[in-house]
């Protein structure tokens, strides 16, 4: 369909929980088609819905090439101790900083069948499943950073271009 335009950190949706997906229609179905097609160009690991505007449970990744997406994730194992990981975020245009991940995460949801999916993995499988559900979650990675680098990183949102 399209590479939607991605909102910006200060967007209202990006703090709001999203609602889960209860009848898989020609609007969900659409979504899916954008949430791929979005996080499709180089450099993206991820889109969630509230990243294009939606309010609904789903993502898109893109993952070495491998490229899908699950509707209704959750989080169902995280494994091994949490440690800091560079990350940015689409949403946060130009920062990168040390977000706190666990190396291993496994997410369930469904396709746009209804049929149970599994993703799961290490690296930076691990780190955008966890980054992800967190958007369908209402947060961003700003709020995964130690205190410290989390004031730094505001302060670079505040003198930053597109803020």
């Amino acid at each position: 369909m399209a590479v939607r335009p991605i909102r910006l950190f200060g967007d209202p949706i990006l703090r709001a929980p999203t609602a889960p997906i209860d009848e898989i229609d020609e609007g969900v179905r659409a979504l899916v088609r954008d949430l791929v097609d979005t996080v499709e160009p180089p450099g993206r690991a991820g889109v969630a819905a509230p990243q294009i505007g939606v309010g609904l449970r789903a993502f898109s990744y893109n993952i070495d090439g491998d490229i899908g997406y699950v509707l209704n994730p959750r989080i169902v194992e995280l494994r091994g101790e949490p440690e800091p990981v560079g990350e940015g975020c689409l949403s946060v245009p130009g920062l990168w900083h040390d977000a706190i991940r666990y190396p291993y995460a496994r997410v369930e949801g469904i396709d746009l069948d209804g049929d149970p999916v599994v993703l799961e993995g290490e690296g930076l499988m691990a780190q955008a499943l966890q980054h992800e559900t967190d958007h369908l979650d209402g947060k961003l990675y700003l709020d995964r950073l130690a205190p410290e680098t989390r004031r730094v990183a505001m302060r670079e949102v505040r003198e930053s271009a597109w803020f």
